[in-house]
Order: C-alpha cells, then sequence, then structure tokens
C-alpha cells in the first residue's frame, strides 16, 4: 500500500494522483463575460450539482499549480457573479478541449474552437448553442480554499434558468442518458463517455434489501462471488422458500444435472453468471438448491 502525506510531496505530483483517483468527473463547460464585455469559455472538472431547491452547481477554478495565477473565468465571475455552465457530451469534448488552451485575455474561445454563441435571457455571458442543456447562473458566493497554486475557488452557482435541446428527450421528456451521451474527465489525457459504459444498479428506495449479513454463510464465503455479487443478493426483499428452489429444480433438467454433481464451484458459477444477466431471483435459487 503506498501512503501518502499530501504535505510531503509536490503540489503537482498530489494533484495528479487526486484527479486519476477521483473520477470520471462530469464537466462544466463555463461561459463568462468581463465588465468591458469580453467573452471567455473554459471546461471545469472539479464540478457537480449539490442542490435541487434553490438548484445550486458548484465548480472549482482552481489556481494554477506552476505559477499561482488564477483564470479568466475567475476573474470575469468575481467581476459580473454570472456564469453559464454548458454539459459538455461527446459531440463536442474536443472543441470543449481546445478552449481549456491559455489563450490571451481577451481572446474569445468561442471563435477558436468554433463554437456558436447563443445570448441568454437571463444574464450576460453567452450560451453555448451546440451544447445539449445550458444552465443560466448567478453566482451567489465565491469561496477561496488557500491562496498558493493549486489552491480551489468554489464557485456556489443558483440555476436561474436550463436550456434543454429535444434531441436529448425521450418519448416522456425526460433526458435520455443514451441520448445525451455524456462525456467526463479521468486523469491525464483520458475522458469517460457514459454511452459506451454505462450500467443500471437499482436504488434500495422503494424496497428494503435483506442484506449480505442474511445471505447464508456458505454463500457468503464463497469464492467465486464477488462482493458485488453478494450486494446483489442482499439486495431482494426475501429468501426464495424451500417449496419455491423444489419448483425450480424440478422445473429444469439441466440444474438437476449440475446439481447431480459434486463439483460446488461449477454451480456458484453458474449463479455468478445468472446475476450478471440481472437473474438474481434464480442465481438465489440455484444457490439455494445444493
Amino acid at each position: 500500500m503506498l501512503t501518502i502525506d499530501p504535505n510531503e510531496i509536490p503540489t503537482a505530483k498530489l494533484h495528479s494522483y487526486l484527479l486519476n483517483a477521483v473520477a470520471p468527473r462530469p464537466i462544466a463547460f463555463a461561459s463568462t463575460i468581463d465588465k468591458k464585455g469580453k467573452v471567455n469559455l473554459s471546461p471545469f472538472s472539479f464540478f457537480n450539482v449539490y442542490s435541487s431547491n434553490p438548484p445550486i452547481m458548484i465548480f472549482s477554478a482552481n489556481r494554477r499549480v506552476r505559477d499561482n495565477s488564477t483564470k479568466h473565468t475567475l476573474e470575469n465571475i468575481l467581476q459580473t457573479k454570472e456564469v453559464v455552465i454548458n454539459i459538455v457530451n461527446h459531440d463536442l469534448v474536443h472543441q470543449a478541449s481546445l478552449c481549456s488552451t491559455e489563450y490571451p485575455k481577451g481572446v474569445n474561445e468561442f471563435m477558436k474552437s468554433g463554437l456558436t454563441m447563443c445570448k441568454s435571457e437571463q444574464v450576460r455571458p453567452y450560451r453555448v448553442a451546440e451544447s445539449p442543456v445550458q444552465f443560466e447562473c448567478k453566482v451567489n458566493e465565491v469561496i477561496a480554499l488557500g491562496d498558493q497554486g493549486g489552491a480551489g475557488n468554489l464557485i456556489i452557482a443558483q440555476v436561474l434558468k436550463m436550456h434543454i435541446r429535444p434531441e436529448v428527450l425521450d418519448d416522456f421528456g425526460e433526458i435520455d442518458p443514451l441520448k445525451i451521451d455524456l462525456v467526463a474527465r479521468m486523469g491525464g489525457d483520458w475522458y469517460s463517455r457514459s454511452s459506451e459504459g454505462m450500467f443500471q444498479v437499482p436504488k434500495p428506495l422503494r424496497t428494503q434489501g435483506i442484506g449480505v449479513d442474511q445471505i447464508p454463510e456458505f454463500i457468503r464465503n464463497s469464492t467465486v462471488l464477488t462482493g458485488n455479487d453478494l450486494g446483489r443478493l442482499g439486495n431482494v426483499e426475501r429468501i426464495p422458500e424451500k417449496e419455491e428452489v423444489e419448483a425450480y429444480i424440478n422445473e429444469n433438467i439441466k440444474v438437476r444435472e449440475l446439481l447431480s454433481g459434486d463439483d460446488n464451484t461449477q454451480i456458484q458459477m453458474k449463479a455468478k453468471r445468472l446475476i450478471e444477466e440481472n437473474k438474481v431471483a434464480e442465481a438465489w435459487k440455484l444457490l439455494l438448491a445444493k
């Protein structure tokens, strides 16, 4: 185990560890404007949504590690207290990345990246027309976390109005996770594309799972089933009754053949495949059949 004291390594090295470990991270594609009307557009991956009522988003514009300078986004926000947060999907990820280039102050990143400036309705900064979702925000507060290179500046932004492109909506008017095709930042040059790696984990809100502690010990101690597998087994509301298990055995010739052997590992491997196929109830019956 590599153990690190943050105070004992260079900030740049610590920054790398943090970004590679805490990922993937959503991207705040922040559009701002200064007092003179000069626009700026830049992506930030220290970002998330933190409240629904009021709707609050927070992102951090960190001081540069190499020279402790601040970014134009932060400087503009301190002047105007406004920002538009545009969501980045796969269609515009390369243009968003281009906007992270450190152009001189006053250079219009919309023009540099080929993105379209779209007039906002309640704030002065422009929206990115190509972005699937755009949030017009007022900045409630900026919290400086330090005064040295790498220190964050938390920008607490309250959503005043949001705009959603219709092509990312499903038939019920909800945002379709496949259609929106979001991307997120990993460490270094790496990104994650949600449409290529999405999977569902049902939230235990409407039901109460029995818990892993209620799983029989011979299943819990399996060398085949992983913690994730046990978690899914523990997320059922009840363990199948003896009669259900017997009916399952009687109805399945292949199961009877599998049970006729002495290799319990094969049974657990079959159960594991059933869990991966989202057939958790069947996996339970097979595990209890032996």
